[in-house]
């Protein structure tokens, strides 16, 4: 007789299976759309019915005044008010448009929690060889079963489907999306408690690498490594000088994260840099999964596209950035409503159920991924009991120096707890700057021991 784990693992073969047989490239006269009713990266081109989402025109390239790389960055659209506000009164008119971590924020704060909804701006743009290169991936590009779960081949820098046919292709564009080559961000990461006390617990400087973010990287000439990045923290004094480093690989077999500890003065590889496992990165506030929102091996889970919906959700969120004292934007409970821009726009919605035979304190997601640019800007994640557990987020923020949109503000809220953490940037001169590329040996265990000192 045949244990259950067996047929687990049977079932989860078969499955395997039938999704290699069924995700091969799209047809020739589906990627001429990419020229004509989708925009380059695959959204739809036209606005709704009803006028709320304008028809996407090329994206924002406007330089922003008075910007220089390296400094602050200012909100492109400073007079900009917003249209309504949704509140715990209203929001029943708003529901179909909300996500449930949005709706249960609403639930707890009921008298101070709002959306302040801007006119929507479709401002995704990418280089035109980004471009180029996506419409080549939607006719060669292919999802392959392996070890860690569904994995595309045969794609160069670019979307890798920007015609999706499943969940995981959809994840996957999110994590290949378009935010630039290299650039260096400074943050102030806080745990917010349920009684609203913050407490600074990382004062650090991320430099990363996007290896498809050159006109002709592959996977070969990239090793398949898709995002690589080392934190370096500088406070609070308890773990300053100490430093990560993380390699993601399209085949997460090869992906690594080494840590550098001060105590020791050595570096450390990291046994289990995957899943549920908490990122160091974030002090381990969030788990390797949730960094920015979802950045890992999709094996736990079976994914699904349950379509494309019309949400309201934070975008263009320049203004988070403005403010000169973190208090002024990390709330007591949630992110000042005042400085965060809600707006409408088309997101595909992909739900991710734990797999049979799998492990993982999450047993379901359904993430939220913007159509334009791919961001996933917010995941839902239930815990084993049924309980809406975690709201993850990552705001998207104009970037028309890039040309792209960028999204280094990050966090959750736990729905259960009360508690939210939240990487800041606010009393910071130099945010996100772009960066030339930096050294062939920087990212790696050797460098990382020579950045990590106290």
């Amino acid at each position: 007789m045949w244990t259950r784990r067996v047929k687990a693992l049977l079932l989860g073969g078969v499955a395997s299976l039938l999704l290699v047989s069924q995700l091969a490239a799209v047809t020739p006269e589906e990627a001429a759309q990419l020229k004509t009713t989708l925009t380059p990266l695959g959204a739809e081109k036209a606005g709704n019915a009803d006028g709320t989402i304008p028809a996407w025109t090329g994206g924002y390239t406007t330089p922003i005044p008075g910007f220089k790389n390296g400094g602050r960055r200012p909100d492109p659209w400073p007079n900009d008010k917003p249209l309504f506000s949704i509140t715990a009164k209203n929001m029943g008119q708003y529901a179909d448009k909300l996500t449930d971590g949005t709706k249960s924020l609403f639930k707890r704060y009921p008298e101070k929690f709002r959306l302040d909804v801007y006119q929507t701006r479709r401002t995704a743009v990418a280089p035109q060889w980004f471009y180029d290169n996506t419409f080549k991936n939607a006719t060669r590009a292919k999802l392959v079963a392996s070890s860690t779960g569904p994995m595309p081949q045969n794609f160069g820098s670019g979307i890798p489907f920007p015609i999706p046919k499943n969940g995981a292709e959809v994840i996957w564009n999110a994590m290949l999306r378009w935010t630039g080559y290299t650039y260096r961000a400074s943050a102030h990461s806080y745990l917010v408690g349920a009684n609203g006390n913050r407490v600074l617990i990382q004062d650090a400087i991320v430099d990363t690498e996007k290896p498809f973010g050159t006109k002709d990287a592959t996977m070969e000439n990239t090793n398949s490594d898709y995002f690589v990045v080392i934190a370096r923290n500088i406070g609070p004094p308890i773990r300053a000088g100490e430093a990560v480093l993380g390699r993601q690989n399209v085949d997460d077999t090869k992906s690594g994260a080494w840590v550098y500890l001060t105590g020791q003065r050595r570096v450390r590889k990291l046994p289990n840099a995957c899943c549920d496992t908490p990122n160091p990165v974030t002090e381990g506030m969030m788990s390797f999964d949730e960094f920015y929102t979802f950045n890992s091996r999709l094996e736990r889970f079976d994914w699904k596209i349950v379509g494309k919906k019309e949400m309201y959700i934070p975008y263009n969120c320049n203004r988070m950035w403005v403010p000169t004292k973190d208090t002024d934007t990390v709330g007591e409970h949630f992110l000042n409503p005042e400085y965060l821009r809600w707006e409408l726009h088309r997101v595909w919605v992909v739900e991710a159920d734990l797999a049979p035979g799998k492990r993982h304190q999450v047993h379901k997601n359904v993430y939220y991924v913007d159509e334009d640019t791919w961001f996933p800007v917010f995941g839902d994640r239930w815990d084993s009991s049924g309980r809406l557990w975690r709201t993850i987020f990552t705001l998207p923020m104009a970037a028309p120096d890039i040309p792209g949109t960028i999204g280094e503000l990050l966090g959750f809220y736990d729905q259960i707890s009360g508690a939210y953490y939240v990487a800041a940037q606010n009393e910071l001169s130099e945010q996100v700057k772009v960066m030339p590329p930096y050294r062939k040996d920087y990212f790696t265990p050797d460098a990382l021991s020579q950045l990590g000192l106290r």
